[in-house]
C-alpha cells in the first residue's frame, strides 16, 4: 500500500483539518471533527444534514456551502457517522426551521441518523436508493444510496434556499430520488488505509458490474468490456427500472470512483448520452468527475435524473461549495 499519511490513526482528523483549512472562507469544523457546517448561516432557513462513511469524497463535505448541504458527519472509512455528530451539527445549524438529515440507504447510516432524529425534534429525513444494481446487499436492506445523493442534495438545497418548509422539503427530496437511478462497475478495487490491502481481488482482465460505494458485490464478476458495451447495459439496467417514466428531459451523471481519469468518464459519458438519447431521453443537463468515490478505485457510475420545469431550475440555482460551484 502506498498512500499519503502520517498515521492510519490520523488520516481522517489531519485531512478533515486540510479540507476546512482550505477553504476556511466558506467552511467551519465542528468540535472533535464532529461535522463540517457552513460559516454563514441564514436564519429561519431549513437546515440540510449529510454523512457518511468517509473515503468518498467529496462527498459529503465537499458539497457543505451556500445552495446545497448545511452540515456534513464524517465517520470513519466506510463507517457510519454516530447520532452523536448529527445531533451536534443539528444544534450547530438549525436556526429555528428545523432540519433535513439526507441519508443514503446503508443499514449503518439510516440506524444512526434515525437515532438522532428520534432524540429531536423538528427533524425529518430523505432516505437513497438509487442504485439499480441489487435489492439487496452486504450493507444494506433494499437498494443502495449512491451518487443520487449529490443530486438531491442539489436540488433540494437550492429549494431550501429559496426558503422552502421542511416537509415540502422531504417530499421534493422523496421526488427527486424517485426520478433518480444509478449503477456501477469497477476495475479494480479500493484499499482502505486501515487494512492496508485492496478490499476484494479482481483479475487484470475483470470488472465487477454493478459494485456498491464500499467495493460490495454488484450482479456478477465479468471479464472486461467496451465502453460501449458496458455502458449499453448501465444504461438499459436504468431505463427498464425506470420503466414509463424514462423519457423526456433529464440530468446525466457520470460518476468516477477516485481512480479514473477524465479522459475515460468523458468517453463514458458519450457513450451513455448516446444511448439514452436513442431510447427517448433528451439529456439536457450534464455532470461528469469523480464526486461519490471509493477511495482509489477504478470505475464509475452511470446516474439518470429524470427532470421537470422545477427540478431543472433548482439544478440550475446558485451553488459555492468547496466541490460545485456556478451561478456565484
Amino acid at each position: 500500500m502506498k498512500k499519503f499519511m502520517n498515521s492510519v490513526d490520523t488520516v481522517l482528523t489531519e485531512s478533515l483539518d486540510g479540507f476546512v483549512a482550505a477553504h476556511a472562507d466558506i467552511l467551519v469544523l465542528g468540535d472533535e471533527h464532529k461535522f463540517i457546517r457552513r460559516k454563514s448561516l441564514r436564519s429561519g432557513k431549513v437546515a440540510l444534514i449529510s454523512g457518511g462513511g468517509s473515503g468518498h469524497e467529496p462527498l459529503h463535505g465537499g458539497f457543505v456551502g451556500h445552495g446545497m448541504l448545511d452540515a456534513a458527519c464524517p465517520g470513519q472509512v466506510f463507517t457510519s457517522p454516530t447520532p452523536d455528530q448529527m445531533l451536534a451539527a443539528a444544534a450547530a445549524v438549525n436556526t429555528g426551521a428545523g432540519c433535513l438529515f439526507i441519508v443514503k440507504n446503508y443499514e449503518g447510516d439510516v440506524m444512526n441518523f434515525d437515532m438522532a432524529a428520534e432524540m429531536s425534534e423538528g427533524v425529518l429525513q430523505v432516505v437513497i436508493n438509487d442504485d439499480v444494481a441489487v435489492e439487496n446487499s452486504s450493507f444494506t436492506t433494499g437498494r443502495r444510496g449512491v451518487a443520487g445523493t449529490l443530486v438531491v442534495e442539489k436540488i433540494v438545497g437550492a429549494a431550501a434556499e429559496h426558503g422552502l418548509a421542511l416537509a415540502p422539503l422531504k417530499a421534493l427530496g422523496d421526488r427527486v430520488n424517485a426520478a433518480t437511478r444509478s449503477m456501477g462497475v469497477a476495475l479494480t478495487s479500493g484499499t482502505v488505509p486501515a487494512a492496508g490491502k485492496p478490499t476484494f481481488d479482481i483479475g487484470e482482465g475483470e470488472m465487477e458490474f454493478g459494485v456498491g460505494i464500499h467495493g460490495e458485490p454488484g450482479r456478477r464478476r465479468d471479464t472486461l468490456k467496451s465502453a460501449d458495451a458496458i455502458a449499453e447495459e448501465i444504461c438499459a439496467a436504468i431505463i427498464g427500472d425506470l420503466g414509463d417514466k424514462a423519457k423526456g428531459p433529464a440530468l446525466l451523471f457520470v460518476n468516477g470512483f477516485g481512480g479514473t481519469p477524465l479522459m475515460e468518464l468523458y468517453l463514458m459519458y458519450n457513450s451513455a448520452r448516446r444511448i439514452f438519447e436513442k431510447h427517448g431521453v433528451t439529456i439536457t443537463r450534464s455532470l461528469v468527475g469523480s464526486y461519490v468515490t471509493s477511495l482509489d478505485m477504478a470505475g464509475c457510475s452511470i446516474t439518470l435524473t429524470i427532470l421537470d420545469a422545477e427540478t431543472t431550475s433548482l439544478w440550475d440555482a446558485p451553488v459555492h461549495a468547496p466541490a460545485l460551484r456556478w451561478g456565484m
